[in-house]
């Protein structure tokens, strides 16, 4: 199964698969932190964020190996792995987003725009490269770019950010996911070993980016901004 074709400037299966994580609902979002801070009612906002990248890590890696394993088993076969690998990669792309939207709601930032969204999942899982493509925007430093993208930068400048990282993310991640597609797939128990290790890898650059775009934690939990498009800013009660 290709993932993208050479030449080609579309990337059916990872678009189908991003569209559908930037729709999350903001209740769910805010729900899953909110479940988090019941369970954990001494936790700082620091350790909330702390849980949730643990959670996240956790899901990519278990997808991952999943996969690998699936591999191993007689009567599989590559085949139905590669099918299992594909949805391994919306599950990379459905947790990604929900992680960072359910970080940027602990620094109190509720976002609704999709195409805000959008910039925060790609920018996020592009790494360093992405966060400097959102800074270069905004002209704020790279250690404020979340903050800036959700909350003040204009849609039109939002809509050429999309613009640039959709054409980095082409050259870069999907080079990085079809890698790692193909590993997963090998029979013998590697494959597993290979997708525990590639999640592990991928959680770990979007972790480290999403605590980078947001900066420190708050040192209390605050009442959310929810973010609507450029022109609405409202903040709700907790």
């Amino acid at each position: 199964m290709a993932i993208i074709t050479r030449g080609s400037s579309r990337t059916p299966i990872i678009d189908a698969a991003i569209d559908r994580a930037v729709a999350l609902p903001t209740a769910r979002v805010r729900s899953h932190v909110d479940s988090l801070r019941r369970r954990n009612p001494e936790a700082s906002p620091a350790r909330i964020i702390e849980l949730l990248g643990r959670e996240y890590a956790l899901v990519l890696q278990g997808a991952g190996g999943a996969v690998g394993a699936a591999a191993a088993v007689p009567g599989v076969g590559t085949g139905v792995s590669l099918v299992l690998s594909s949805g391994d990669v919306a599950t990379f792309f459905a947790s990604s987003s929900a992680y960072a939207l359910a970080v940027a709601e602990v620094h109190g930032i509720e976002v609704n725009d999709i195409e805000r969204r959008r910039a925060l999942l790609l920018a996020t899982v592009l790494g360093e490269s992405g966060a400097q493509t959102v800074a270069d925007a905004s002209g704020k430093s790279v250690s404020a770019w979340g903050t800036a993208l959700l909350t003040t930068m204009p849609q039109s400048t939002i809509k050429q950010v999309n613009s640039v990282l959709a054409k980095r993310f082409i050259k870069r991640q999907v080079v990085k996911q079809g890698s790692l597609m193909v590993g997963r797939v090998i029979p013998f128990g590697i494959g597993a070993a290979i997708g525990i290790a590639g999640g592990r890898a991928l959680a770990r650059t979007v972790v480290q980016q999403a605590t980078e775009a947001f900066g420190p934690p708050p040192p209390a939990f605050v009442r959310p901004t929810v973010i609507n498009d450029a022109s609405q800013r409202v903040t709700i009660e907790r």
